[in-house]
């Protein structure tokens, strides 16, 4: 996890010079921003609220992390599932809803950043083997997909204009070019839209003319916080923090993997310095803010690891620079438009490559980490969590009447609660976090780069 010749090549970025630091850190804006902004554009969530809590969540993890990790905090792509989602009488809950959920998510983070800091790494993860992560990662990605075919089929040449981007860049791109394949195909994908479509040309027009310069970018009747009122709906609202909570059992081992590869890639254990329970912790804290407040789940960024990995600039100064940008960016609604007025085929063809790439990453935490399949536990434990995740999401959700209120649970919801007892309760418990780095480092939803 720690390579001493890499400690050799880290450059303080205060003796590179004002300009240079600059420079850096908006090349970490530049590497999060296509990525964390696609996440408000597909939900409908509030980019410049985005924006905002992903700058002020990287700076309150650097907070409580020592400043030591050189980590950005962007949307989490996971947590996309856990917009749009329906009652089982068919109600659409609203989104403010959705964020209490995901702000109770984020509150889950700092329960296992106590059972990591009171019980060591090791055993905590034994409870979250790639037979149950896997699986469950795989069926987030599926379960979106039909969401980006619906988008595609509204213009299914811009849609293959960003799928074609995003396909050559992560393939033959070089340089900052592999490592921001999402932002170009949506801007070339966009450019596309706008020159061939003169609709979409118009309402890009539009809506840009129509948005502000300058203004805050928090709206309270987009908040988590406004549901409390005369009219909150309990029902609803135990429904969606049930369905959307155990989602964050796939992002904490995503978490876990980003700080192994960060701490590959710098030379430094963080793992042990701040330590797991400090980075959960930040993790954890800047999701909940975010989603107070109307903004998405938040997650350390792979991109910006791979900006690392190819600066060499390593101090968590730069990170924090473009935490600053994202912040200033914010209170620009007109910037906001634009990313608003954003073709729907667009948003269908990057995020029909995004969903796939999601399963992808459950395959491929499974195959690295060499999950024995001929073994029952592992065949019958995945089994359910596919058969689960899939037949209840197509069926319907299940439905738990408790007093005068009644909670649905989704298929991804019941698919992770089923696969953690299965995996606890059943004998021939074999994972062991550490054992395997490529493993522990194959669960990350953005992109890697090795």
């Amino acid at each position: 996890m720690s390579n001493p010749e890499k400690m050799d090549a880290v450059y303080d970025a205060k003796s590179l010079g004002t300009s240079k630091v600059l420079i850096l850190g908006l090349q970490h804006l530049f590497a999060m921003f296509g990525a964390t902004v696609l996440v408000p554009a597909i939900t409908g969530l509030n980019v410049s609220t985005t924006l905002l809590f992903a700058g002020l969540g990287t700076l309150l993890f650097h907070l409580i992390t020592g400043r030591k990790v050189p980590a950005f905090l962007g949307s989490s792509f996971a947590f996309l599932g856990a917009f749009g989602l329906v009652t089982a009488s068919g109600q659409e809950i609203p989104l403010t809803y959705s964020c209490f959920g995901v702000a109770v998510a984020g509150m889950l983070y700092l329960v296992l950043a106590a059972f990591f800091k009171f019980f060591g790494v090791k055993r905590v993860m034994r409870y979250f083997p790639p037979i149950v992560t896997g699986p469950i990662i795989i069926c987030i990605g599926l379960s979106l997909a039909g969401s980006a075919i619906t988008n595609c089929h509204t213009n299914w040449l811009v849609a293959l204009v960003a799928i074609a981007v995003v396909v050559v860049c992560n393939i033959w791109g070089k340089g900052m070019v592999k490592i921001v394949p999402i932002l170009l195909g949506v801007v070339a994908s966009y450019l596309f839209a706008v020159i061939v479509d003169p609709s979409a040309r118009a309402n890009v027009a539009a809506t840009v003319a129509a948005a502000d310069w300058f203004g805050f970018p928090v709206i309270w009747e987009n908040t988590a916080l406004s549901i409390f009122n005369d009219s909150l709906d309990v029902s609803m609202l135990i429904t969606a923090v049930i369905t959307i909570a155990p989602i964050s059992l796939a992002t904490i081992v995503e978490h876990v993997g980003d700080m192994c590869a960060i701490s590959s890639t710098v030379g430094k254990n963080f793992v042990a310095d701040p330590g797991l329970h400090r980075t959960l912790t930040g993790d954890g804290l800047a999701t909940t803010l975010s989603a107070l407040f109307g903004g998405p789940a938040n997650t350390t960024y792979g991109e910006n690891t791979g900006v690392l990995a190819l600066s060499k600039v390593y101090d968590p100064l730069v990170v924090r620079l473009a935490a600053y940008f994202a912040i200033l960016l914010s209170f620009c609604p007109k910037f906001a438009a634009l990313i608003v007025a954003m073709p729907a085929a667009t948003m269908g063809g990057v995020s029909l490559v995004l969903y796939g790439m999601i399963s992808a990453v459950g395959v491929r935490n499974v195959v690295e980490n060499q999950v024995d399949f001929t073994k029952s536990r592992n065949v019958l434990i995945a089994a359910m969590i596919m058969g689960l995740a899939v037949g209840v999401t197509y069926s319907g959700s299940i439905v738990i009447p408790v007093g005068g209120i009644s909670i649905s649970l989704s298929g991804l919801a019941v698919a992770a609660l089923v696969g953690i007892a299965m995996n606890a309760i059943l004998p021939g418990k074999d994972y062991e976090f550490g054992a395997n780095e490529q493993g522990d480092t194959s669960v990350n939803f953005g992109s890697r780069h090795d």
